[in-house]
Formats: structure tokens, sequence, C-alpha cells
């Protein structure tokens, strides 16, 4: 005769399991969406609306500037500009630069946090597509996992696509369209390569330099940029 379980085991057992299973089912989901973005463009990305929703905790009827326009509708200039800036092997590696990584870890660990740094342009599309802007080792995890997923499914034209018109380039400025017109007052097609350059180097702290456009930084930053731009290869 076998003995019954113990109904508190099996609570036991899932104290366990759930958190797996549930972690299962988020990369699932994300997976799910990124099948989807292969072929259709997202309408909004988790970055847009946490800013949208800060944005209307002063004005209720705040709006985001974008408007997504296609790969070959982006000037060349801005694409190179970006790979120079942000990511200069992102035709080479499979979505991380382990290098980089690496580099960064060891500022982490000199300044005793988490200061950012050694992300590819997959990966910054991992983080504006689905998660946070905070910065802690776990949503770094999560990033580098989105970003196998993103190289696994996406070329990399069409990860360069998505990168360029949902990137944050300043307070409520989101996508190349949007940032040409409110910064040169032109096209993403238009941008010339010093305007891509300026556009570029604005990328890490872009609501700063929307404050701040004529810094000596961003002048200098500019124009080491606009000089490797020919380098840079494109998809």
């Amino acid at each position: 005769m076998t003995k019954a379980r113990k109904p508190g085991r099996r609570w036991v057992k899932w104290i366990f399991l759930g958190p797996i299973l549930a972690v299962l089912l988020l990369q699932l989901y994300f997976f799910v969406q990124i099948c989807w973005w292969t072929r259709f463009d997202p309408s909004s990305t988790s970055m847009q609306r946490a800013q949208l929703a800060e944005l209307r905790k002063t004005n209720p009827n705040a709006k985001l500037e974008k408007q997504w326009v296609p790969y070959n509708r982006i000037s060349d200039n801005l694409k190179r500009a970006v790979i120079a800036s942000e990511d200069a092997n992102f035709t080479e590696h499979d979505g991380v630069d382990w290098q980089a990584l690496e580099k960064a870890y060891s500022r982490n660990n000199q300044r005793h946090k988490v200061v950012g740094g050694g992300s590819t342009i997959t990966q910054q599309l991992a983080k504006n597509l689905f998660l946070s802007g905070s910065r802690n080792y776990l949503r770094k995890g999560q990033e580098l996992v989105i970003a196998y997923m993103l190289e696994a499914v996406m070329s990399k034209e069409r990860i360069l696509e998505l990168y360029l018109n949902v990137v944050e380039f300043g307070r409520g400025v989101f996508g190349a369209e949007a940032a040409a017109r409110h910064y040169f007052h032109t096209s993403a097609a238009g941008l010339n390569g010093a305007q891509a350059a300026r556009m570029a180097v604005m990328l890490p702290n872009p609501r700063y330099y929307d404050r701040h456009r004529e810094t000596n930084y961003l002048a200098r930053r500019t124009s080491i940029i606009e000089h490797r731009m020919s380098y840079a290869d494109l998809p």
C-alpha cells in the first residue's frame, strides 16, 4: 500500500519550479515578439512608454516625437556614424562584444557601481525594446539573452533599422527621422556627415545634449566620429 503524498511537499516543489517556469515563459514572450518584429515594425517600445509616462506627469497631453522610416530612407552617413560611435564591430559580432564588456566591467569595479558601457547596438536595441533604463547586473544579463535572440532571427540590417527608429535622441525624441527634424530641420535621408556624427555622439546622453548642444566635448567628439565614419562597415 503506497503512502499518500503530503500536500505540503507540492508547495515546496513549486517554490523552486515556479520562478524557473516564470522566467522561461518570459523568455518565450520576448522571442515571439522578436520573431514578429522581423517583418512588422513595433508601434512603441518599453523605453518610449516610460518616457511618455514621465512627460505626462507635468503635461497630460504630451506626445513623443517619432516617425518610422525604412532602412533605405535613413542616410548612410547616420548609419556609419552610429556604428563608428557606438559599436565599431557591429557587422562582426554575434550580438555581444565580450572584450568591450570586460573593459566596462573593470571600470564598474573601479567605481564600485554599474556605470554602463560595453553594450553593442544589438544590446542597446534589446534594452530599448523590452527593458528599463536601470543599471544592474540582473538587467544586463537579460539584455544579453535578448541580444542573442535578436541576432538569431534578424539580419544585421534589420537590427540597425529597428535601432535607428526607436533609439532616444532627446527628451521625447525617438528615431532618426524625428531627431533629424528636431535638430537640423531635415529628413533622416538628408543628413550630411557632420550632422550625422553629432547625432551619433549625443546617443549616450541624449537628454543632456538636447539641452546643451554647444559643449566643447560634443564638438571634439563629433569631429572624431566624422573622421572614423569612412572606416565603418555597413551591413
